[in-house]
């Protein structure tokens, strides 16, 4: 047996970086892993998680999908309880997943909050299996250069911070975008990378994808926050070439 690592995985650009990351450094990703979390959650990307299936296609790893029924985090008395409620099944899943496959770690993007990651390390403490996250307390704007360097090509599908209008849904985060968040951060403290859920993210395609993805959708604006509903999604042929 070969020692199989799972990237937790949602396609937005943090995790998608990071399951890039681990392929770079060798590691044999096997599945991907995503949860289709509620809308309030504190530990997991929300918007559209429905296109990971997509995603895990054009890359070409088997997913494994939580669904939201899977997730109680009811009863939690506040945002520590129900972050540790919503590890719960994520736990499950990699501990079940453990009895099939020579489980050697899960991969993560995480950036800088520690309330994802101490409860990620604690549940790979307890599986007896390794975290790699090459995201960690990483400078914003070399990894947004990475990232773009290496071909992402990233779509916002939702905002939720002052400086950040109607006008950004659906647009790609490219050197332009960059500029103006780099103003939005001066102005508004408005992360980089939106580590704080300032924004949301998709990757239509990058050079570890087959195929890139083409999106359709309409945009929902409530005032000071909005998000991109995807109306039809697809595979097309990609321009990217693969380099793994």
């Amino acid at each position: 047996m070969t020692d199989d690592w799972v990237s937790l995985f949602s396609g937005g650009k943090d995790s998608s970086w990071a399951l890039y990351r681990a392929l770079a450094a060798g590691h044999d990703v096997t599945r991907l892993l995503t949860v289709h979390p509620s809308e309030d959650s504190y530990m997991y990307h929300v918007p559209e998680t429905q296109l990971a299936t997509l995603a895990a296609e054009s890359i070409g790893v088997d997913l494994i999908e939580i669904d939201p029924g899977d997730l109680d985090a009811s009863e939690a008395t506040d945002s520590a309880a129900q972050g540790d409620a919503e590890l719960e099944p994520l736990e499950a899943a990699l501990t079940a997943l453990a009895d099939e496959i020579d489980l050697a770690g899960v991969t993560a993007g995480a950036i800088e909050s520690e309330f994802q990651t101490t409860r990620i390390q604690g549940m790979c403490d307890r599986l007896g299996i390794d975290l790699f996250a090459p995201l960690w307390q990483r400078d914003p704007e070399a990894l947004a250069a990475e990232m773009l360097d290496a071909g992402f090509e990233i779509t916002i599908l939702q905002v939720a911070a002052y400086g950040l209008d109607e006008s950004w849904l659906g647009r790609t985060l490219d050197a332009d975008a960059i500029d103006d968040l780099r103003e939005l951060n001066t102005e508004y403290g408005v992360h980089l990378l939106g580590e704080g859920g300032e924004f949301e993210t998709f990757v239509t395609n990058g050079p570890h994808m087959d195929q890139q993805i083409e999106l359709e959708y309409d945009t929902e604006w409530n005032g000071d926050s909005g998000r991109v509903r995807i109306t039809d999604a697809r595979l097309a042929a990609s321009d990217t070439t693969t380099d793994e």
